[in-house]
């Protein structure tokens, strides 16, 4: 859970991007990145194989203001989408404040996308969190392709409980900093309530 430093009076936070393999999380990142004043973000680093899909994680450090004179320091993580690195995954959410899952939008990755939130659920069980009671959000990305699902469908088997949910197309940047905004703020949120309102 959130680290709170009190002499350098900064709170650091963690947000793990999760999903299937090849459904944008790296790339969420490597927009933000590009995107974010180099004054507010650390080095990214990514741990990727030869063909450039993430191995272990990718990791970025932000800044995002301040909250009763504490600095806010939110340090993302994607997850590795192949199957077997679940124990990366596992390893990935320890400690962590908000998930936002990314979701395929292509009409043959359903039942991928469908099983990675399945395995989001059990791996946070392990770890003691609820996917109910944890700050998350939900990204319909790669709204631009041809075979992308209605989102009324993706919303129907993704998410049920009708957590915030956003479209995007990470490669070009539309909805990837509303994503962030919104999983950020709610983090946020938990933070006050933690603090006592």
């Amino acid at each position: 859970m959130s680290f709170i430093n009190y002499p350098a009076r900064e709170i650091n936070c963690k947000i793990v991007y999760y999903g299937p393999g090849l459904c944008g999380k790296t790339t969420n990142l490597q927009y933000i990145y590009k995107k974010t004043n180099p004054d507010a973000k650390g080095k990214m680093i990514s741990l990727a194989t030869e063909t450039e899909r993430t191995l272990f994680f990718d990791f970025l450090p932000l800044s995002l203001g301040e909250i009763r004179g504490f600095k806010t320091r939110f340090h993302l993580y994607t997850v590795p989408g192949q199957v077997f690195y679940d124990a990366s995954r596992k390893l990935i959410l320890k400690g962590v404040d908000g998930i936002v899952f990314v979701a395929d939008s292509q009409v043959e990755r359903m039942e991928a996308n469908v099983e990675s939130v399945e395995n989001l659920k059990a791996n946070l069980v392990e770890q003691g969190y609820s996917l109910d009671l944890i700050p998350y959000v939900m990204q319909y990305n790669k709204r631009d392709l041809p075979n992308a699902a209605p989102v009324e469908e993706m919303r129907k088997l993704l998410n049920p409980n009708g957590v915030p949910e956003f479209e995007s197309i990470a490669t070009e940047g539309p909805g990837v900093f509303e994503t962030l905004k919104s999983v950020a703020k709610l983090v946020l949120v938990e933070l006050k309530k933690g603090a006592g309102g």
